[in-house]
């Protein structure tokens, strides 16, 4: 949420914001809000006025009757006040719930280096790692592996829980789990502290942490109660310590949850409809750090690096790309996606996203730092992807997979894997 203080005081950073996303919708809603707040700012002083006034009245009508005289006029003016305070008090709550309301959905301000651009085709590659394969054979893609290796059951899913729903089997829960507990490990020896978050969340807080208006089309309600599936680790989280004050001499806080989300994924027309890569639900490890503001952007950069460096381990290529202005969203002031390389596609895809969301979502959950008895500032939030399993497997099925249709499991994970270093097809 942005500060009101802001476009108040700059509210051309504002524009030039709105201006640079493209977003004439909100642009136009700057006058307003300022208009708003110009006439909550006037209520707030004839509220405060009338207070005083009213405090006023009391002391004179009490020096009145101490001196024997007539104090009937001024009661009057008493007996009338509260009304007016009463009305005054009730345009107050309604210009703030719209002001509020204005400032929850206005977009963050994006950092400098944030390229303008329609949508993902115009994102920026800032480096690669790795060199994609070309293949001597004809590769298969991961819905054929999943079927030819008994690794799941996408039929079955359907016909019990619907489409993009899955079965996992064998040889695939075991690599689930192993990319679970590979990035866990990497984290925790970063000193990361581990959290498996509350799998529900109520409204309140997901407001806090999330713009609802852009999120809610994708998220699970809980039919007849305040909660929601969360579509990631990172939502709880951030809300953990809504209306609290973290000891500035604690930060950075850095926390690696895991936790399944549950995301209802449409694809982009009717992209990614087989197999596992675009699902409802799957597993995943998320980076989240509570930091100083000075701190943020070093911050973010040093996550980006965590999950560069378990891509690297697994031996994935991937290039990293600074998501422009039509792909980025409203809570992020910065983001970068990290593509890996599918090779049976010849793309690269997106498998994790790096965000520094700046005091955004602080400012919305009431999230500050500082001592006891001392000045509070705004916390600074930021989130990326350390593992998200499904989107992982594929890389690995169509970057590891051999011309007999087995697929090796990269080394990095086979202290995970029960002694499977290579899923073949089963024997009957």
């Amino acid at each position: 949420m942005l500060d009101i203080k802001l476009l108040r005081e700059n509210p051309d950073i504002v524009r030039k914001d709105l201006k640079k996303r493209g977003d004439a919708e909100k642009l136009r809603l700057v006058d307003e809000i300022i208009d708003l707040d110009a006439r909550w700012r006037q209520v707030k002083y004839d509220f405060q006025t009338t207070v005083h006034r009213k405090n006023d009245i009391s002391k004179e009508i009490a020096g009145l009757k101490k001196q024997g005289k007539d104090f009937s006029l001024l009661l009057k003016e008493l007996e009338r006040i509260p009304e007016t305070i009463d009305v005054f008090t009730s345009e107050l709550e309604v210009m703030e719930r719209k002001i509020k309301n204005y400032l929850m959905n206005m977009p963050n301000i994006l950092h400098e280096s944030v390229p303008a651009g329609k949508d993902d085709s115009q994102n920026v590659v800032v480096r690669q790692w790795g060199v994609p394969q070309q293949s001597s054979f004809q590769l298969k893609s991961h819905v054929d592996l999943l079927a030819s290796l008994d690794l799941a059951d996408i039929e079955s899913a359907a016909n019990v829980s619907g489409a993009r729903f899955y079965y996992l089997k064998n040889e695939l829960v075991l690599l689930d789990m192993a990319l679970q507990k590979f990035a866990l490990d990497f984290l925790h020896s970063k000193g990361f502290t581990l959290i498996y978050p509350p799998p529900m969340m109520r409204r309140a807080p997901y407001e806090g942490v999330t713009s609802l208006g852009d999120f809610e089309d994708v998220m699970y309600k809980i039919e007849g109660e305040d909660l929601y599936l969360i579509a990631t680790s990172e939502h709880p989280m951030a809300a953990m310590f809504m209306d609290k004050t973290l000891p500035e001499d604690k930060l950075p806080m850095n926390f690696a949850g895991v936790s399944s989300c549950y995301r209802k994924e449409a694809g982009a027309h009717g992209k990614d409809t087989k197999g596992i890569f675009r699902v409802h639900n799957f597993n995943k490890v998320e980076q989240f750090v509570f930091c100083a503001p000075e701190d943020s952007w070093r911050v973010h950069e040093e996550l980006l690096k965590n999950s560069e460096e378990l891509l690297q381990q697994l031996g994935i290529p991937y290039r990293i790309v600074n998501v422009c202005t039509g792909d980025i969203g409203s809570i992020a002031a910065k983001k970068y996606d990290i593509e890996a390389w599918m090779p049976v596609q010849q793309a690269y895809r997106e498998t994790m996203s790096c965000s520094n969301c700046t005091d955004y979502q602080a400012r919305r959950l009431n999230i500050k730092i500082g001592k006891e008895g001392g000045d509070k500032r705004l916390a600074h939030t930021l989130n990326n992807t350390a593992i998200a399993t499904t989107r992982i497997i594929v890389a690995i099925m169509e970057n590891f997979q051999n011309r007999d249709g087995s697929v090796n499991i990269p080394k990095a994970l086979w202290p995970f894997m029960n002694g499977v270093h290579t899923i073949t097809k089963r024997r009957d």
